[in-house]
């Protein structure tokens, strides 16, 4: 199977790689992607027999893993931070993104509350002539 290619109704997260082809996939010796799982890198899904089965995302995830530890020199303890704060950075971003659509929704509500209101105003205005106006005279209280 290529690293392409994809079961039918399977998306990038799903868990489809038995361990030895994962480890074909990504270019690392099986014994790796164990040691990656006990360390928690890169946690695969699991069968109900516990059988670690990997997904297109766990195969990518194990390649950067492998290019920051070979390439950039990071120890594995470093990797596992980034890998962390890489994860906490998307949520803050999904986060973001929810808490503006939110305030979207919410400025449109109050332009269309404060435009019914206006419209409002709008029905309840009279016309009004000066010579109509009507004074009301009230003396003030002499002790």
């Amino acid at each position: 199977m290529a690293f392409g290619d994809l079961p039918r109704g399977a998306d990038e997260h799903t868990p489809v790689f038995v361990i030895s082809v994962a480890a074909e996939l990504s270019g690392l010796h099986a014994q790796t992607l164990r040691t990656y799982d006990r360390m928690g890198l890169v946690s695969p899904g699991r069968t109900s027999g516990g059988g670690r089965r990997y997904s297109m995302r766990d195969i990518a995830m194990l390649r950067e893993v492998q290019r920051l530890s070979q390439e950039n020199g990071v120890n594995l303890a470093g990797v596992k931070r980034i890998i962390e704060l890489e994860n906490e950075v998307e949520a803050l971003r999904g986060r973001v993104a929810e808490l503006t659509e939110e305030l979207s929704a919410a400025y449109a509500a109050a332009e269309q509350a404060a435009a019914a209101v206006h419209a409002s105003y709008r029905r309840d205005l009279v016309p009004f002539r000066k010579q109509d106006a009507l004074v009301v005279w009230r003396p003030q209280n002499r002790r």
